[in-house]
């Protein structure tokens, strides 16, 4: 039997802030070029429908039916990138023109929110949100003279959606993946993917490429660091062996044991191998002594 137990260390978690967020401009249904999104303020997201539409037979309610599950959001932002004018309805038929009122195209977007507990404060990780169909419906946009009270003008855009097809699920128009949890080495991959490096340029993969780059993953074995010890007496450090864990000084890894010098301190950091993964209980993972 299990008994439920409140509020444990390292279980208290929030999610708060954006930050990365990226505009993919799709050509020929595939979302292949992306650009960074400054000044991202804030996405509101606003799911719709699911409905339910009570049926009712022999005198007593028989059942729920549920409508159509649908995705919106409310994107606010400083600025834009100069990509966005032709999803806003803009044409620019010279460089500095901008013709309004035109024909509003599809897009995809990613943005990055942070996750945090009681132990690391907000950089306990992080989640990604992909979304995919997306337009930008028309808002206003109020300009105002320059007071005592100056405010940068802020944009906002609502955004509707069209799902697109998930393999052996429903269509989807959003997909988040959650840094604590996947595997990290796949989740480096795919961060090269969504915002590009020096041979790749950025892109929005599709839900079931996500789906497959993940499956193919090794599950992350969990690896709990042993405590260093110190001998006061001979000013040794003795570094423990544990399965998945490296122990590191100042960035250079140390087996054995470490001598200390008059005057000297030195800090001990274990440090997860690929493939590992810290545990939910709470541990020590680095260790100061001083001579």
């Amino acid at each position: 039997m299990t008994t439920l137990v409140w509020d444990q260390v390292g279980e208290r978690e929030f999610e708060t802030g954006i930050d990365h967020g990226v505009l993919y401009i799709p050509t020929a249904g595939v979302y292949s070029n992306g650009v960074a999104w400054n000044g991202l303020t804030g996405v509101t997201e606003s799911p719709s429908g699911a409905e339910a539409t009570p049926l009712y037979a022999d005198n007593i309610k028989y059942l729920n039916m549920t409508s159509a599950e649908q995705f919106g959001a409310t994107l606010e932002c400083y600025t834009y990138p100069d990509e966005f004018a032709q999803f806003d309805g803009q044409a620019t038929p010279h460089p500095g023109v901008s013709i309004g009122q035109q024909a509003r195209k599809g897009f995809g977007l990613s943005y990055r929110t942070r996750l945090g507990n009681d132990i690391d404060g907000d950089d306990h990780g992080f989640k990604l949100h992909l979304v995919y169909g997306c337009t930008a419906a028309p808002t206003e946009k109020a300009y105002t003279t320059v007071n005592e009270s100056p405010e940068a003008i802020t944009f906002s855009y609502e955004i509707a959606t069209v799902p697109v097809p998930v393999t052996d699920m429903r269509p989807t128009s959003i997909v988040t993946i959650d840094s604590t949890t996947v595997d990290e080495v796949k989740l480096a991959e795919l961060l090269v993917i969504l915002y590009g490096d020096a041979e790749t340029d950025p892109r929005l993969p599709m839900p079931d490429e996500i789906v497959a780059h993940f499956a193919s993953a090794t599950p992350l074995t969990v690896a709990t660091p042993t405590n260093v010890t110190y001998d006061s007496g001979t000013h040794t450090i003795t570094i423990p062996t544990v399965a998945g864990i490296t122990y590191k000084i100042a960035g250079v890894t140390v087996t054995g044991t470490v001598v200390l010098t008059v005057g000297q301190t030195k800090t001990v950091e274990a440090v997860w191998n690929t493939g590992y993964k810290p545990p939910t209980t709470p541990y020590d993972s680095d260790w100061t002594y001083s001579y």
